[in-house]
């Protein structure tokens, strides 16, 4: 049988940091109220576009793999958040990478999105077609966000992770998963006016609004990450003890907690970064395992498992078998533009623009 390695890995994190402080100075907030609800203590603002980041996500992942642009015969981005919808960003990826050989799509799947992505491009592997996939997560939401907003504004942040997937006869890579959408809490979490629905000779259309609900979605994302959880162990044979460690979406630190309460998973195999990033959507998980390997939380032969939820209201799990390698093969220089700028000073026009919104918009 053909598996899928993970042979590679990265992450991009833009360098402008915006704190919990910065953000009670223009909005009614305190590091307190949202540490205390959400875990979240700093985000990321990034000068870049998303492309940009998932570029640079994807070199330190290939370098890592120790493998050439070239023999890439797969790109597959994970945004909610691209640059331009037509075309999409993985082509320009592709082309600033010259992985002249690779197909190239775009997948919005919002926050679960690395998820599927990473199903789908371990069944296009399994198909015989191609040899070695790019997988990337990347956002930039602090685009989308509307910074008067405090309840949707705290929670995200912008950066991006990739891993290189590789075709091999061993059983490692990702073993099982269970994708889902509860499509009818679709509107609870969404940006309804950005799209073709909207209106675009309306003048106030670059106000972006931000549905979300936050206790039917902790409730129904709790639900559909544990029982697409349950599925995908089961299917497998695995039990809680065999998990040696849960890479999970950081959206909140509750609902993490609530995933292994529910999971009979200890807290302490949970990986946890939500406090520096927010929610970074469909970048949290591949920058969480970049970490994760970073810090030593990830030895060879690891049992993985994964979880995430998302807009629509997509879900997803997966189980991952690591292999023996858990350091890069090799590194790059390669680095983002220069950042002349501190965060607020980035957000400072959105900021205005979003307090000065007319009534009734």
């Amino acid at each position: 049988m053909t598996y899928a390695e993970i042979v590679g890995w990265g992450k991009c994190l833009p360098p402008a940091e915006l704190t919990n402080d910065d953000l009670s100075s223009f909005m009614e907030t305190s590091d307190e109220w949202i540490r205390s609800r959400t875990g979240i203590a700093a985000r990321r603002i990034s000068h870049v576009h998303t492309s940009d980041l998932a570029e640079q996500a994807a070199r330190q992942a290939i370098a890592a793999a120790d493998i050439s642009a070239d023999q890439i015969d797969l790109i597959i981005i994970a945004t909610a958040s691209p640059d331009t919808l037509v075309p999409n960003i993985a082509s320009k990826v592709q082309r600033q990478l010259g992985a002249i050989n690779a197909a190239s799509m775009d997948v919005n799947a919002a926050c679960t999105g690395f998820v599927y992505c990473l199903e789908l491009a371990t069944r296009m592997i399994q198909g015989g077609a191609y040899k070695h996939a790019l997988v990337i997560g990347a956002e930039r939401l602090s685009f989308l966000l509307d910074w008067s907003q405090r309840d949707t504004a705290v929670l995200f942040g912008d950066g991006a992770g990739a891993v290189v997937l590789r075709e091999t006869d061993e059983p490692l890579g990702l073993q099982q998963s269970q994708l889902g959408c509860d499509a009818e809490g679709r509107d609870i979490l969404a940006i309804p006016n950005f799209g073709s629905a909207m209106d675009r000779f309306d003048q106030n259309n670059g106000y972006f609004d931000f549905n979300f609900v936050g206790r039917e979605i902790f409730k129904r994302a709790v639900k559909g990450m544990c029982g697409a959880a349950q599925t995908v162990m089961a299917r497998e044979g695995w039990n809680q003890d065999d998990i040696d460690i849960v890479i999970p979406h950081q959206a909140n630190k509750r609902i993490i907690e609530a995933l292994c309460q529910q999971m009979d998973v200890p807290q302490e195999k949970a990986f946890v970064n939500i406090e520096n990033y927010g929610n970074t959507s469909a970048a949290t998980v591949p920058i969480a395992l970049c970490e994760a390997l970073e810090q030593g939380r990830i030895k060879p032969g690891d049992k993985i498992l994964t979880a995430a939820f998302g807009a629509g209201l997509t879900w997803a799990s997966a189980l991952i078998r690591w292999g023996q390698r858990v350091t890069p093969l090799k590194q790059t220089d390669a680095q983002l533009a220069p950042c002349e700028q501190t965060a607020l000073q980035l957000l400072a026009d959105a900021v205005k623009y979003c307090y000065e919104r007319p009534d009734g918009i």
